[in-house]
């Protein structure tokens, strides 16, 4: 019997347990106004400690989990093993200034007493913000002055990964949805991982509770009563239904009847023989230890080809989660507990404003912020009529600093993460564009380019034109411009 979980290096001096407690039940039991005791809740934690579960995921959103965790790391001495401590920062759109990125990660110190965090991770609502970059790179330099020991992600997709790490921000994990139902994370996510080094940190493996022996057999339900749950089905129905979920079920069950083990065991197992998963993140039940055992037995058994063999025959009946991980918090269906971003956000701000044009009745316009816009004498973005026309963009971040130089395609993502945020102010959207024209430095970067721009358009298909244009000005290896209509 494995007596305590496997063990795996997620960044340099950072040993952690392959399964992580996560906190968010703390949310759950103060959302009526009540406060754990910080002390009572220390002794449930330290329960897991001695149990050999000693990593523990929070953030700054989870009611008090950050202050119980301070105080069950102050019963560690200096100098010796102390429990891992992450933390999430989840700061509503807005500039990103040194004082505010300073303060939110202060925060986070603060509240874990701590003088420097094991693992912060960085949640992100709309990367049509570029402000997400200068959060990094003030955490970037927070991280080299010692305050925080790694950065992470959290939901966030393969493309934006890849920008980070090109622009030169040393990221350790990502903390994605990652199961037998949400597989988006083994595809392109994955290959990054295996090429950059990054590990997943792998949330949502048991569904909130629908990956388990007590719904195998069930009618669907007619009500989802708690939020987590519902956040989940929808998952369900998006994948296919009840009855392709059912046959997931049907071949996670057998499987578990072969190996001696829980249904729930098959799909964390799953989960956690993905080479690019350094672990799941279970629930903390505070008080509670009767499912520590149960968690365990994921090790004490492998998927053979067999295994795996019945659950793609299983997957083969479901739909695809469309998009990438995290694409739920960004993008329709919105696969949160309400279907939208209500019970996170008010409103999701404008980067951009769009201003009239002087004397041209009905003529709006849009800048960027640029150096080189009032040089030449030229807009981001201007509508006429229901005509909205974007000027050739470059990754210029800010005034003037060119994004990730060098790597065409993470350029690429932020060329039309700034085209989308262009259109934004001026009534328009991606789905509006009927035309781009792209402008390449070496048509050698024609396909991590042309990748890009099919991941933004891949269901819109505007009309195209990529050119080779030769030297462009700086290290920008590619422009893109576009049109949009707005349809009455």
């Amino acid at each position: 019997m494995q007596a305590r979980p496997e063990r795996i290096l997620l960044a340099p001096g950072l040993d952690i347990s392959r399964l992580v407690c996560g906190l968010w039940q703390v949310a759950d039991i103060e959302k009526d106004g009540t406060t754990i005791d910080p002390e009572q809740g220390a002794d449930a934690l330290e329960a897991y400690v001695r149990a050999g579960f000693d990593t523990f995921d929070m953030a700054d959103h989870y009611g008090s989990a950050e202050i119980i965790t301070g105080h069950l790391l102050k019963r560690f001495p200096d100098g010796g093993v102390k429990p891992r401590a992450f933390t999430k920062w989840c700061p509503e759109p807005g500039p990103m200034t040194r004082d505010v990125v300073r303060r939110g990660v202060e925060e986070r110190l603060t509240r874990l007493g701590v003088d420097r965090i094991d693992l912060l991770q960085f949640h992100w609502w709309t990367f049509e913000h570029p402000a997400w970059l200068d959060a990094l790179h003030e955490m970037q330099a927070m991280k080299e002055e010692g305050l925080i020991g790694a950065l992470g992600f959290t939901n966030v997709d393969a493309a934006h990964l890849a920008l980070a790490l090109s622009d030169g921000i040393e990221i350790a994990s990502n903390q994605v949805c990652f199961s037998l139902i949400d597989r988006r994370a083994a595809g392109a996510l994955s290959d990054l991982c295996a090429r950059s080094g990054v590990k997943l940190l792998a949330y949502g493996t048991l569904c909130g509770g629908f990956l388990s022996e007590k719904w195998l057999g069930q009618p669907e339900p007619a009500a989802i009563p708690d939020w987590s749950r519902s956040k989940y089905k929808r998952f369900i129905d998006t994948a296919g239904g009840w009855e392709p979920y059912q046959a997931i079920l049907r071949a996670a069950s057998r499987i578990a009847k072969k190996h001696g083990v829980s249904l729930s065991n098959v799909a964390s197992r799953w989960v956690l023989e993905h080479q690019a998963v350094a672990a799941t993140i279970i629930g903390a039940r505070l008080g509670e230890s009767e499912h520590r055992d149960d968690n365990l037995n994921v090790f004490r058994f492998q998927l053979d080809a067999e295994d795996r063999a019945q659950l793609d025959d299983a997957f083969a009946s479901t739909q695809p989660i469309p998009g990438d991980c995290g694409d739920e918090y960004r993008k329709p269906p919105f696969l949160t507990a309400s279907g939208d971003l209500s019970h996170h956000l008010d409103a999701i701000p404008s980067v951009y404003t769009a201003e009239p044009m002087p004397g041209r009745p009905g003529r709006m316009r849009v800048s960027s912020g640029s150096i080189w816009e009032p040089l030449a004498g030229y807009s981001r973005a201007v509508r006429i009529g229901n005509r909205v026309l974007v000027s050739g963009t470059t990754a210029t971040h800010g005034t003037d600093r060119c994004v990730a130089p060098g790597d065409a395609g993470a350029q690429a993502t932020y060329i039309l993460d700034k085209i989308a945020a262009s259109l934004s102010p001026l009534g328009a959207k991606m789905e509006d564009v009927v035309r781009t024209r792209i402008y390449l430095k070496d048509a050698a970067n024609w396909e991590p380019v042309s990748r890009a721009h099919g991941r933004v358009f891949g269901e819109i298909l505007p009309a195209n034109t990529l050119i080779e244009a030769g030297n462009l000005i700086g290290d920008y290896e590619v422009e893109i411009e576009a049109e949009a209509i707005v349809e009455d």
